[in-house]
């Protein structure tokens, strides 16, 4: 199996973000085929960081494609992004569900669940089931400086058909069809058409 380049994360945040589905991601003796992603762009996507994060702004401006950007959530879950850039629209991928391969007992253990579904359905159990964290933040996946154990490389023969969905717990942008997940796949978080549009508040009179 080949390990993905920066090159891959060069492209449009679309492209990626649909092209990641199927690829597994290798982190530090666990691994898993990434089942649902989410795609943010940099411009004109007020769902993104970049939009009210000046600290995310200059993480887009000086790092290379295929770094991890990692916030805490909520103040209690660390979800995995990564940094595209040098394509059509920059952007940062939500990598939303892994259908796990390896390091299953460590992933049981970590979430104390036992059914291989529950590990890595969602960002924030992906997360944990991984114990990613903070330190993470800023490591390069591809390229230079890509830790031994760790990084995204393509399977052999696995194929997943890819469909896209709206994207999930955000209150802004909210019908963009740049969720991708794999079809009919037990892993991913909510299954396609099954995400609730939330209501959009009028703005007051003044």
């Amino acid at each position: 199996m080949n390990w993905l380049t920066v090159d891959f994360f060069e492209r449009d945040v679309l492209d990626v973000a649909h092209d990641l589905i199927g690829v597994e991601f290798v982190w530090h003796g666990c691994s898993g085929i990434i089942v649902e992603t989410e795609a943010y762009a940099v411009e004109g996507d007020p769902a993104c960081h970049t939009a009210s994060r000046p600290s995310t702004r200059e993480f887009v401006r000086s790092r290379p494609p295929g770094t991890a950007y990692v916030y805490l959530n909520y103040g209690m879950y660390w979800l995995f992004n990564l940094l595209v850039k040098g394509g059509e629209r920059d952007g940062l991928v939500l990598v939303r569900a892994l259908e796990p391969t390896r390091g299953i007992e460590q992933m049981q253990v970590r979430r104390r669940r036992e059914k291989p579904h529950e590990l890595c359905s969602g960002p924030g159990k992906l997360g944990q089931a991984l114990a990613i964290d903070g330190s993470h933040h800023g490591q390069p996946l591809v390229g230079k400086g890509r830790k031994s154990g760790c990084g995204l490389r393509v399977p052999g023969a696995a194929s997943h058909e890819v469909v896209s969905d709206i994207r999930i717990g955000i209150s802004q942008a909210v019908d963009l069809p740049w969720r991708f997940l794999a079809k009919e796949n037990p892993h991913v978080s909510v299954r396609q058409g099954r995400v609730k549009v939330p209501a959009i508040r009028p703005p007051r009179c003044p």
